[in-house]
């Protein structure tokens, strides 16, 4: 059991904490959750005692074992596998205790207890965990150092869930990950055996691996029993109950305010007067938490082009002469939302990035249409920004003939504040680093919107935010991401990246949990006993979508028809005694469209409401 105690704390004399009193019973799976800057990671180092605290206390365990993710393994010759086996520590002592230890009795305790906590067994246990995290057994015996950064992380994680500890702390352990490694990890939370406080922004493992959630907003810790849809719910009816009491209020105070201003120098009137000001002055203000509004992402709408923007045939590509995919054929439509799938390695990125134009097509044939202009954003572009200047300084140069206020409403559609808009780079969050590589990635109105992992270091609101932007683009996307709420909400197509090759998989996103899942353990995801129901739900989702593509269409088509019949109207010639005729057949031409309008848009609106009712019953 942990007990928060009444705790505060500050930074350069700023407070960041300043809680009540909170109790998270042991063996909980806990989602901590608030926006990005609340103080999450500072919780985390003040349960570590790595910060000291101004006041109040965090009771944990006496001899309880915390644990939580290094930023990185060192640079170290020893093996992937040696390198987590290590991580026990209890266990390597034993091991060369026993190798040197005389006494019979010592070495029967020894025994007995490394019998206990599974030494054994231990290599096994670790090569599972290394498995679920994307290493194969070739990997498992390489030096660490022989791994990029990324998989380094993997190699912590890997360790620090080997070790077991009773309190188990994750701070955003999916941004390393890929959408496999995502998967088992939600899987493997969901049954580990003691407590686990985990700071995330995943949607998916919000749901389906905890019991609880803990909410940090406005330097206060707020527990709710439940996973995140739970949680989201509860909130929201608190406050819409504040909303309703602010109103209240406000109702009150200008009835009291009113009868102040009014009678307050009138002698007869002047006791009731002082009396409403007495009641003004105790009137508590009841103030919402810091809600500030969802911060809006706004992709610019390209015009039109003919299918296929892009295509390929017997296509292969690579570095430095060396291919990484081969047999590539494939087709881009205008208004095409794809995810493409696949582990990390297997050349997602690469597909990427020859599709934005940033590495050449080694053989076969590539088409684009002429006029296809492409935004292209990944998370290693972070390097390209210029740490000494603003978000700011970045569009001005990049827009040097917009004027001042076009620039910062520009920034504003991305959520890029006035305050923001004069930040260095290098003072930036990496949510707000995000939202510029967006912004700039988006500044041509590409009509193909190429995005690597762009939920990486986005909070909550940030992706949903996201989301929107993207079900309401009209161009085309394709999308790499770990966040399975994400490509579940925005993708139409899925692509498997994988051996070398691309193609189309045509199962749903619930039966690619399911696959993972089934080589990684054995069996079936809980979600995959609806994944029939889901499918169904599916396929009618595409069907009212196409339907509501195709109503859209055909008023664009009318309107189109009605502007050149009102151009035709507006020929002066034609209202000429000798023309009387063709102005009957005009007008009655333009009456028969505007009927027509009605009745297309009447169908419109029915698909749009039977569209967003299917996609609501999709999502519960």
């Amino acid at each position: 059991m942990i007990k928060i105690e009444k705790i505060s704390f500050s930074i350069g004399g700023r407070k960041l904490l300043d809680t009540g009193n909170i109790t998270i019973p042991s063996g909980h799976k806990v989602g901590v959750v608030g926006r990005n800057g609340t103080g999450k990671t500072t919780l985390f180092g003040l349960i570590k005692e790595d910060l000291e605290l101004e006041s109040g206390q965090i009771n944990i365990p006496k001899n309880a074992k915390i644990g939580d993710v290094q930023q990185e393994v060192s640079e170290n010759n020893l093996s992937v596998i040696d390198t987590i086996l290590a991580a026990d520590e209890e266990r390597e002592t034993l091991l060369k205790r026993a190798k040197t230890e005389k006494d019979p009795d010592q070495i029967a305790e020894m025994q007995i207890r490394l019998e206990d906590i599974g030494a054994w067994s231990a290599e096994a246990r670790a090569s599972t965990i290394l498995k679920g995290l994307g290493f194969n057994e070739e990997d498992n015996h390489l030096p660490c150092q022989s791994f990029s950064g990324g998989w380094r992380m993997r190699i912590s994680l890997a360790a620090v869930l080997f070790n077991q500890p009773d309190l188990l702390l994750l701070d955003e352990p999916t941004n390393y990950l890929d959408l496999e490694g995502t998967i088992w990890l939600e899987n493997y939370l969901g049954t580990y055996p003691h407590t686990v406080l985990v700071i995330s922004h995943d949607r998916n493992l919000l749901n389906n691996c905890v019991n609880s959630i803990l909410h940090l907003e406005d330097k206060n810790l707020t527990y709710y029993s439940g996973n995140y849809e739970k949680f989201a719910e509860t909130r929201m009816a608190q406050l819409e109950n504040k909303f309703s009491e602010i109103k209240k209020q406000d109702k009150t105070r200008q009835h009291l305010q009113s009868f102040v201003d009014r009678f307050r120098y009138k002698a007869k009137k002047a006791k009731q007067a002082q009396s409403r000001l007495k009641a003004l002055s105790k009137l508590k203000t009841i103030s919402l938490p810091n809600e500030r509004a969802l911060r809006k992402i706004l992709f610019p709408s390209p015009d039109k082009l003919a299918s296929p923007l892009l295509s390929i045939e017997n296509g292969s590509t690579g570095y430095n002469g060396k291919a990484v995919l081969s047999n590539l054929n494939l087709r881009i439509d205008h208004d095409e939302k794809i995810a493409l799938l696949g582990k990390n390695g297997e050349g997602k990125s690469t597909l990427s990035k020859l599709l934005a134009d940033r590495i050449p097509l080694l053989s076969g044939s590539l088409i684009r249409s002429s006029k296809l202009r492409i935004g292209y954003f990944s998370q290693h572009q972070t390097d390209e920004l210029r740490k000494d200047e603003t978000p700011f300084d970045h569009l001005s140069r990049a827009r040097p003939n917009k004027s001042i206020s076009e620039r910062k409403k520009i920034l504003g559609s991305f959520g890029i504040g006035s305050d923001q808009s004069e930040l260095q780079v290098l003072a930036m969050s990496g949510g707000q680093k995000a939202r510029l590589l967006l912004l700039l990635a988006t500044l041509d109105n590409p009509h193909l919107l190429i995005l690597d992992e762009p939920t990486n270091h986005l909070d909550i609101e940030s992706r949903e935010a996201l989301i929107e932007a993207l079900t309401k683009f009209s161009g085309a996307v394709i999308l790499v991401s770990h966040d399975f709420h994400l490509l579940s909400l925005v993708s139409e197509k899925l692509w498997l990246v994988k051996n070398g090759v691309v193609c189309p998989y045509e199962e749903d996103l619930e039966s690619y949990r399911s696959d993972i899942l089934i080589k990684k353990y054995g069996k079936r995801s809980k979600a995959s006993k609806n994944s029939d129901s889901k499918k169904e739900n599916q396929k009618r989702l595409l069907a009212y979508k196409a339907e509501v593509k195709k109503c859209e269409d055909r008023v664009e088509k009318l309107l189109n028809m009605r502007k050149k019949v009102a151009d035709i109207l507006s020929d002066q010639d034609l209202y000429s005694v000798e023309k009387l005729k063709d102005l009957e057949n005009w007008n009655k031409k333009f009456s028969e469209i505007d009927e027509a309008i009605n009745r297309a848009e009447k169908l419109w609106i029915q698909a749009q409401q039977n569209f967003e009712k299917i996609k609501l019953s999709a999502n519960k």
